[in-house]
């Protein structure tokens, strides 16, 4: 058994290279071998979002608090509130993260796949991000 101590990680801020805005990055877990399942807890500032990114073995992402956007390549945004589920599946092309006035958290769960458990793509633009969320500046 191991016990992994609240606060006994440190909080990372989320790189440039893969997403838009403020992001927090929480760690949660990283199972050892032959287990290949991680999670995150992920906070969002208003208008910050991940990069389009794909997971080889696909994603699950529980919505915590405030209110944020996902939307899949091809398809239209989705708003998640607390309490919602969302399943991304292998190799499904999307983004995540806040809505353009609300931050969200939510805690984001993947296994690894040949030490893979992201790829990462290009970035929402701004303009991606204001019209697929309907929001007109």
């Amino acid at each position: 058994m191991e016990i992994k101590r609240a606060g006994a990680q440190p909080s990372e801020k989320g790189p440039a290279a893969w997403f838009t805005g403020v992001v927090r990055i929480d760690p949660l877990f990283l199972t050892p071998e032959p287990a290949r399942v991680q999670g995150a807890s992920v906070t969002f500032e208003p208008g910050a979002r991940t990069a389009w990114h794909t997971h080889p073995l696909g994603q699950t992402l529980l919505v915590t608090a405030g209110c944020g956007w996902a939307q899949r390549e091809g398809s239209p945004v989705e708003e998640l509130r607390p309490g919602e589920v969302v399943w991304f599946a292998p190799g499904e092309k999307h983004w995540h993260g806040a809505t353009s006035t609300t931050a969200m958290s939510h805690i984001a769960i993947q296994e690894r796949l040949n030490g893979r458990t992201v790829d990462w793509m290009e970035p929402v633009s701004d303009a991606q991000y204001r019209k697929s969320s309907g929001v007109e500046q």
